[in-house]
């Protein structure tokens, strides 16, 4: 199986989880602007403002930011554990499936001699 190329099927449960990921990620910059929108309407009355604890992209991150981002390599983790399960259960399905046929075939064999009496039909 190592020098197979295997082409991957993408499941409905793939296809959401993708999907999920892509919502998540226009999601975070619309809240960042949501977030931005309330602070300027906030000066607009006077109130003082702190600095934004906005972190450099190189720098260091707040625990917010950090937490997730591991909740996205955890996601991605598991969904990656899920395409491999998905994978290893058509690839047994398939076997049986294979075996099956084979088992068949021999019946079908087995029954024509036992019906013909061990002689092949001219």
């Amino acid at each position: 199986m190592s020098g197979e190329i295997k082409s991957e099927v993408m499941s409905r449960r793939r296809a959401l989880s993708l999907l999920g990921l892509a919502g998540l990620s226009l999601a975070v910059p619309t809240v960042l602007m949501v977030s931005d929108a309330t602070m300027s309407d906030a000066e607009a009355q006077g109130a003082p403002q702190a600095a934004p604890p906005a972190a450099p992209q190189g720098g260091p991150q707040t625990g917010t930011e950090r937490r997730q981002e591991r909740r996205l390599r955890r996601t991605v983790r598991r969904q990656e554990r899920r395409t491999r399960r998905m994978e290893r259960r058509l690839a047994r399905r398939q076997g049986r499936s294979e075996r099956r046929m084979v088992r068949r075939e021999g019946r079908a064999e087995r029954r024509e001699i036992r019906r013909t009496g061990g002689t092949s039909p001219q």
